[in-house]
């Protein structure tokens, strides 16, 4: 029978996963007098927006820019709703990345647009024409304002200000980076546009993210993705709100298709008033609702919508400055490297973090490689199947990363002295993510530039959030997700939503048989 909730003041929503989504929902429930609980199944909170530590080395996985990072900019004040902001620094680059051949011509995308313009005036001529129109959207989409995926009277405005530019987000969102691309007749030109899987994106999304770096609000947080969680993780503390880590949900509980808790893997039974998942989509949906709520939308998307790729990335601790050199670079390669067998990369891109002195020793620098594959299953097998070869593969790869690292920083072997390798298959055991994806929905053509449905069909007091739910991926979809989740739940429940209320702390967090709750975890 469902549990039945006696006064308003005792609702609970219950999240799954401890990610970016999972830890802003929960932030979002509090501010509008909800108790809240998340559920992590990992021993760190962040899911997807991580990092690791080696020996002295901070290794990042997920940020590489944070949209929101201008206090005048777009997203800022939403930030702001779930964690304080102003005390990350951020770092603008005045070279997002560089493209390298191998015989040494070289394509610097700047974030100031006229340097930007310039540089591709000076090495492609031809193309100068092409060159022009995309710097003049740039510049143009510096003035487009997102309209709040939750709706209202103040979208109004944002409708009304941006109708000058919707011809150009029609044309450039129905095609992709890759199309686009082929209207430059410059090999450097078209690789920036069409290599690796950047290629199958919406072209808006270059030009969008061009457009907010020019403005100085998608700036690096030192300290990587965990700064921003730590401070989420913070703020969901002094809330009175519970995390929850090594907390592995077994199943939805659901009665009269109404979903009222959670049970955990130990058998443990959580109730509640609403379940939100900000866990993976699929599992979601296959393992924790036994696809008992799908219709021909969600089954279209799983199906034929196309995901991030996975990812190998080899991790490199360098006892030597590499302050000289670009944050980002990508070398094109001649003959391809092959993450497996596959799947033949014919570029690698470097970040070098000379820029954050939290991710090494004084004098010392990290450096990490991206290697995106779609073939999951050989390093699931592999790792499950034959250690030994899985051990050999990680290897080879490490190597061959270390060789075109070389061709760009001469010498640099004989200064790595930690390597450290994941996999697909990493990423699958730590975060659970469909397919081992870096985040999940590509935002191309085909899935168009707009929030997908956050319920499922003939499923109540149930919702999800996360990048799932919005293509495109990021730590912005987390947020935003969030946001929708928590305005439909008070919406439902005739709560006022005000999310940048400061809640009356009256009611202590629940009693936890696990000792591991926000304000242990965030000291």
């Amino acid at each position: 029978m469902i549990p039945t909730v006696k006064n308003k003041d005792s609702r609970k929503v219950v999240i799954i996963g401890g990610g970016i989504a999972g830890l802003c929902t929960a932030v979002y429930a509090l501010r509008c007098g909800y108790r809240a609980e998340v559920l992590e199944m990992h021993s760190l909170p962040g899911g997807l927006a991580t990092s690791w530590r080696r020996s002295g080395y901070t290794f990042e996985n997920c940020l590489h820019w944070l949209l929101g990072s201008n206090p005048k900019g777009q997203m800022h004040p939403q930030w702001a709703e779930v964690c304080d902001i102003d005390k990350l620094t951020f770092v603008n680059h005045e070279e997002f990345a560089r493209l390298e051949t191998m015989d040494g011509k070289r394509l610097r995308i700047f974030t100031d647009i006229a340097r930007l313009e310039a540089e591709m005036l000076s090495l492609a001529p031809q193309d100068s024409a092409e060159i022009r129109r995309f710097t003049s959207a740039v510049r143009g989409l510096t003035r487009f304002q997102l309209p709040d995926p939750i709706g209202g009277l103040a979208n109004l405005g944002i409708y009304l200000d941006d109708l000058p530019f919707l011809p150009l987000l029609r044309r450039l969102s129905r095609c992709t980076c890759g199309e686009y691309g082929e209207r430059f007749t410059h090999p450097l030109l078209r690789s920036f546009f069409t290599d690796g899987y950047i290629g199958k994106m919406s072209a808006i999304v270059l030009v969008l993210s061009l457009a907010w770096m020019s403005q100085g609000n998608a700036g690096y947080a030192i300290g990587g993705s965990q700064a921003i969680i730590r401070l989420i993780q913070h703020r969901l503390a002094m809330l009175g709100g519970n995390l929850r880590l090594g907390a592995r949900v077994a199943k939805i509980l659901v009665e009269d298709d109404t979903a009222f808790g959670v049970e955990l893997e130990d058998g443990e039974t959580i109730f509640a008033d609403w379940v939100v998942s900000a866990a993976d989509g699929h599992s979601t949906l296959v393992d924790l609702l036994g696809e008992r709520y799908t219709d021909k939308s969600t089954e279209y998307a799983y199906r034929d919508l196309e995901t991030f790729p996975s990812y190998l990335q080899v991790s490199l601790g360098v006892a030597r400055e590499l302050a000289g050199y670009p944050g980002f670079v990508t070398r094109l390669l001649d003959s391809p490297v092959y993450a497996d067998p596959a799947t033949p990369l014919n570029q690698l891109s470097f970040r070098i973090f000379h820029f954050d002195p939290t991710f090494a020793p004084p004098g010392k620098t990290a450096v990490t490689c991206f290697l995106p594959t779609a073939n999951f299953e050989y390093w699931v097998n592999l790792e499950q199947c034959d250690p030994g070869i899985y051990q050999a593969e990680k290897h080879r790869i490490a190597q061959a990363a270390i060789d075109v690292l070389a061709q760009i920083v001469p010498g640099i072997r004989q200064s790595i002295e930690l390597i450290d390798v994941s996999t697909p298959a990493t990423v699958i055991r730590y975060t659970g993510n469909w397919k081992g994806s870096m985040e999940g929905w590509l935002l191309t053509p085909a899935t168009g530039f707009r929030q997908l449905r956050n319920t499922l069909p003939g499923l109540d007091r149930f919702l999800m959030a996360g990048h799932w739910v919005m293509p495109g991926g990021g730590l912005p979809s987390g947020l935003l997700t969030a946001r929708s989740a928590v305005h439909a739940i008070c919406r439902r429940d005739r709560v006022p939503f005000n999310p940048a209320r400061q809640p009356a702390l009256d009611l202590a967090p629940e009693p936890s048989a696990h000792p591991t709750s926000a304000s242990t975890a965030a000291r």
